[in-house]
C-alpha cells in the first residue's frame, strides 16, 4: 500500500505542513508514504478552452501530469487543507481546474486506476467549523470526479500556526488509524 498526503497551501512549513508530517510519520509505519506541497509545482490556469473535453488532453504543458503520475502511484491520497476565505487556497483550486481531463464529467477522460481511497483535512484559524465543512466538501467533490471514493475527513478550528496542531494530534491520530485499517 502507498499513500500520498498532499499540503494543498502554498506554505510549505506552516501548520499545514505539520499535519502533512503528522501524517506521513503515522502511516509509514504501515505503508510507504510520498508528500508533496501543490505550491512545488510548476502550473497554469486553466484556459478554458475546452480542448480537454474533445482530446482529453490539455494543452498545456507543465507539471499536471507529474502530479497525477503521483495520484497513480497511491492507494490512499490525503489531501490536506487550510480555509482560504471560507474554501481551499486559490493554488490548490488552479491545480484542480487544470484536472479537468482526469475527471468524469465529460467523454473522453483520462482515468486513475481504480480502487483509490481519498481523505480530507481541514484546518482554519478561526472557531467555526462550518467553515472547515466547506473546504472538505470542495475536496471530496473533486475526489468524486476523480472516482476516488472518499472514506473520512476531519476540520480543524483554531489552527493558525504549526504549534496549534499539537492540540488537535490526538484526532489526527485517530484519522491516520482509521487509513491504516483499509
Amino acid at each position: 500500500m502507498k499513500a500520498l498526503i498532499i499540503n494543498c497551501s502554498p506554505v510549505r512549513t506552516g501548520a499545514t505542513a505539520e499535519i502533512v508530517r503528522i501524517v506521513s510519520e503515522q502511516l509509514s509505519g504501515g505503508m510507504e508514504t510520498e508528500t508533496l506541497c501543490i505550491d512545488d509545482y510548476d502550473f497554469a490556469f486553466c484556459k478554458g478552452c475546452r480542448s480537454c473535453h474533445q482530446t482529453a488532453q490539455c494543452v498545456q504543458d507543465d507539471d499536471i501530469p507529474r502530479i497525477l503520475d503521483a495520484f497513480e502511484r497511491a492507494d490512499i491520497i490525503v489531501f490536506v487543507s487550510p480555509s482560504y476565505w471560507a474554501d481551499i487556497p486559490g493554488q490548490f483550486k488552479a491545480f484542480i481546474d487544470r484536472c479537468t481531463p482526469w475527471c468524469n464529467t465529460h467523454e473522453p477522460h483520462r482515468k486513475l486506476s481504480g480502487g483509490k481511497k481519498g481523505y480530507a483535512i481541514a484546518l482554519r484559524t478561526g472557531p467555526n467549523l462550518p467553515e472547515c465543512e466547506r473546504v472538505i466538501s470542495s475536496i471530496e467533490h473533486f475526489c468524486g470526479h476523480l472516482e476516488i471514493a472518499c472514506c473520512g475527513h476531519l476540520g480543524l478550528t483554531c489552527v493558525e500556526y504549526q504549534q496549534d496542531v499539537a492540540k488537535h494530534e490526538a484526532e489526527i491520530l485517530a484519522l491516520c488509524r482509521k487509513m491504516m485499517k483499509r
